[in-house]
């Protein structure tokens, strides 16, 4: 089988989103909004990590680069694991996004093989694609060829009996209630093998 060159859902998400690199972290201003939170002053802070208060003050003020022993003494004082030094604080990742998707009000995207309805399609730069697909082919035959992009996926099956086929697996049945996560970047095709079309939900990372 020749492959496809990319999934036509996924080209779909990816050009609804902006794409933009994450600025590097300031460490110095995340160990002085950590203490600021706890309510300690230099002195305090400093205490607790066992550190110099003139350390800890040229740590947050970004005049030192700190050993991997005063960050981990910064860490047990404040609290928490030396990785949450390196990450933005969570109510910058809060937004309050929702997306309601009512029943049969998906987006729908039809191919040859499968008929689409994508989820939360007013969501723009999602990290996720969830979209609910009914399977019309039969055969194997029916794909002209593999198709793999970037990401991870989930595939959830709703109704009917379909038949998995991935690149380096044996096909496998699956039916009402059964799951696989599988890397997307490996070769797959879905077909039903029930009487009816078989419906699934999928949701393909996009990070």
């Amino acid at each position: 089988m020749s492959d496809q060159a990319s999934h036509p859902l996924i080209r779909v998400a990816r050009d609804t989103g902006e794409s933009g690199t994450p600025e590097p972290l300031d460490l110095g201003a995340r160990v002085r909004e950590l203490r600021k939170a706890r309510g300690w002053t230099l002195e305090q802070a400093a205490k607790q990590a066992g550190l110099a208060r003139s350390t800890l003050s040229k740590i947050e003020n970004g005049q030192m680069s700190p050993t991997y022993d005063a960050l981990k003494k910064l860490a047990l004082g404040l609290e928490i694991s030396v990785p949450q030094l390196f990450t933005p604080p969570l109510r910058e990742r809060i937004n309050g996004r929702m997306a309601l998707t009512k029943s049969g009000e998906g987006a729908p995207k039809a191919t040859s093989t499968y008929e689409h309805e994508l989820l939360a399609e007013q969501l723009s730069q999602k990290r996720m694609l969830p979209y609910r697909a009914r399977i019309r082919a039969r055969s194997i035959e029916e794909f002209g060829g593999w198709v793999r992009h970037d990401g991870e996926e989930f595939l959830y099956v709703l109704t009917g009996v379909i038949r998995l086929y991935t690149e380096f697996y044996e096909p496998i049945e699956m039916r009402r209630g059964d799951t696989a996560y599988y890397d997307a970047t490996m070769g797959h095709n879905v077909i039903s093998v029930s009487a009816e079309d078989a419906t699934i939900l999928w949701v393909t990372s996009l990070a």
